[in-house]
């Protein structure tokens, strides 16, 4: 099993997720990609010292970019990316703003 703060690499703090962990108790992680849903469960349940009941992960596609420079037309990609939705039991809760005045 790999370390937790390696699987779990930043929570996702969007309106919309804000918005499922009031209602659904439902919380959003960015994860590593290679990740499966066990060790996401077992990384989220030892670090943040919760019972989860759910994992759905999402594979994000990167984006193509382009940009008009001085040069000329750029064109790149964002990078892919993993990730979690992990829905707690009703007695949990997670608090990303503790200490936060």
């Amino acid at each position: 099993m790999k370390k937790p703060e390696v699987i779990i690499r930043h929570p996702m703090l969007t309106e919309k997720d804000l918005i499922a962990q009031e209602k659904l108790n439902q919380y959003g992680f960015v994860v590593e990609r290679s990740a499966n849903k066990i060790e996401i469960k077992h990384a989220v349940e030892t670090k943040f010292n919760v019972r989860v009941e759910k994992v759905c992960t999402i594979f994000v596609k990167g984006k193509s970019k382009r940009m008009n420079t001085r040069r000329g037309l750029t064109s790149g990609k964002r990078a892919s990316w993993k990730k979690a939705i992990v829905t707690l039991n009703k007695d949990d809760s997670i608090d990303f703003f503790q200490g936060i005045a």
